[in-house]
């Protein structure tokens, strides 16, 4: 009995519909791209249709920031992703389309052109994308943003930081501005003023002022008040409008003053001497006690709660001369505990007066060096502090002389191969007096030689390479000046910058 053997039927394969494009012929498959092929498709069809191939971005010259529509400016460097975004937006319609690639052409740096790549793509029929690439040229055109329009501007400032100081020099206000210059803490004022005893800074908005206040409490000891002033409102929507003022006041002791403490405020402290050193000003006064080499700080608030003033300042100043020293051995730091012999420097040759002290300078000290320091013996102080000390049972512990810092002798024009930048201040309506003039270059010397001598107070500044042509010159008026006197201290090379290493600092 024969078996029927069972017959499969395989399907043939489904083979593509092949047309000829209707323009040149050429075989496609006609269920994708319809009646032409690619490359004719390519000539018939402009996918980028509506998009502009030029436009215009707006710059403020004096910020370097950029117009985003509507209404804000944002920074943004040179072909950087930030200018690349806002070209982008720049255009209408592309939003439309898928942005594949964007890169910059570059173009001279002064032709005010920026020109773009764009690779876009879009899908024209069913499963057929077509890639297409253009440029477009944008025009830079400057337009001030309103921030530096106000600047220009009088009485347009919502919230001043009045900066005031109650001593008679200005080495804390110039220490003080180097380090606002350091750090860019004026970078959104719209004018800085100089007054008497201190400097205002005018700023745009109030945030801006309260991070400017939050500046100054992180590098030196100030008490701040606050007030404000109603200059409009709205009586519709009750929006009211206000004028800021910050009254920032530094304690008015100084790097190198003598002090006399409260006696209370000494214990508390740490059971410190009343008659201190100031050795540094941060965010609190360092004091050290010359005879012992104890350290202690007063911190802000503890100052404003029981404020006192210094004995004697750097312009009561003495010129001693070392006679014999004699270490201790005793060391904290960078100081060294030393007895020391002066003399007055305007006594030698005419009287044999010497005095004996401790003195914390005993590791750069030696004999026939001057040294400048406060002469006590027979100096009378309107101090009350000072009065207490006298008649207390720690009377005995006052010294004839406290030495205070090396003296190092200079030219007159000294040859410095560094130098500090400046703010631009407004000086107001009177520039300063032919007097005052000579006693801020004084203070500005004195603070310069501050500088020059204390490593701990130059690390924390930036100080920069002198012009080549500006050495030069000195250079040649120091060699046709008769004496041998020192050209005084110079700073190594390696701790300068120069100008093109911090490009935000102002001059």
């Amino acid at each position: 009995m024969e078996v029927d053997t069972p017959v499969h039927f395989t399907p043939a394969a489904k083979s593509a519909a092949t047309i000829l494009c209707a323009d040149c012929g050429a075989p496609i498959d006609g269920t994708i791209s319809g009646a032409f092929c690619y490359d004719c498709i390519k000539l018939k069809t402009d996918v980028t249709e509506g998009i502009q191939r030029e436009a215009t971005l707006h710059m403020c010259r004096d910020c370097d920031r950029w117009l985003s529509p509507p209404s804000s400016w944002v920074v943004a460097a040179p072909e950087s992703r930030e200018l690349l975004a806002l070209c982008l937006r720049k255009l209408r319609g592309l939003n439309k389309l898928r942005i594949i690639d964007a890169s910059f052409i570059w173009t001279e740096p002064h032709s005010r052109r920026i020109k773009v790549k764009i690779t876009v793509q879009s899908e024209i029929s069913e499963g057929a994308i077509m890639q297409q690439s253009f440029e477009v040229e944008y025009t830079q055109n400057y337009h001030q943003c309103p921030d530096c329009a106000k600047s220009y501007t009088h009485n347009t400032w919502r919230a001043v930081v009045q900066v005031r100081q109650k001593v008679p020099h200005k080495r804390t206000f110039l220490y003080l501005e180097q380090l606002i210059l350091k750090h860019s803490a004026h970078r959104d004022t719209i004018n800085i003023k100089e007054v008497h005893d201190g400097i205002d800074f005018f700023f745009g908005q109030r945030n801006h002022a309260e991070a400017f206040i939050d500046f100054l409490k992180a590098v030196v000891p100030v008490n701040v008040k606050k007030s404000q002033e109603l200059i409009s409102m709205d009586i519709h929507t009750s929006t009211k409008s206000y004028k800021f003022s910050y009254s920032a006041e530094l304690v008015p002791i100084c790097k190198d003053d003598l002090v006399v403490l409260p006696t209370q405020m000494a214990k508390k402290i740490g059971n410190i001497s009343p008659m201190t050193l100031c050795h540094r000003i941060g965010t609190s006064i360092n004091l050290i006690d010359p005879a012992t080499l104890q350290t202690a700080d007063v911190s802000t608030d503890i100052y404003w709660r029981a404020p006192f003033r210094p004995l004697a300042d750097v312009q009561d100043l003495v010129e001693f001369i070392i006679l014999d020293i004699d270490p201790l051995g005793q060391q904290k730091g960078r100081f060294f505990l030393a007895e020391a012999t002066v003399a007055r420097a305007s006594d030698m040759g005419s009287s044999d007066q010497t005095y004996y002290t401790r003195t914390h300078l005993g590791g750069i000290l030696h004999v026939g060096d001057s040294v400048m320091g406060y002469h006590l013996t027979g100096t009378n102080f309107n101090n009350a502090l000072f009065d207490a000390l006298e008649n207390s049972k720690q009377a005995s512990t006052i010294p004839d002389v406290v030495l205070v810092k090396k003296h190092y002798e200079r030219k007159k024009k000294s040859s410095r191969n560094w130098r500090v930048k400046r703010m631009a201040k407004d000086e107001g309506e009177m520039l300063p007096r032919k007097q005052d003039q000579e006693k801020m270059d004084r203070d500005f010397e004195m603070f310069l030689r501050d500088v020059e001598e204390d490593t701990e107070l130059r690390a924390g500044l930036a100080l920069y390479k002198a012009e080549q042509k500006r050495r030069e010159e000195e250079a040649m008026e120091l060699e046709s000046t008769v004496g041998d006197e020192e050209e005084g201290l110079q700073i190594p090379m390696e701790q300068l910058l120069d100008d093109m290493e911090d490009l935000t600092m102002e001059d």
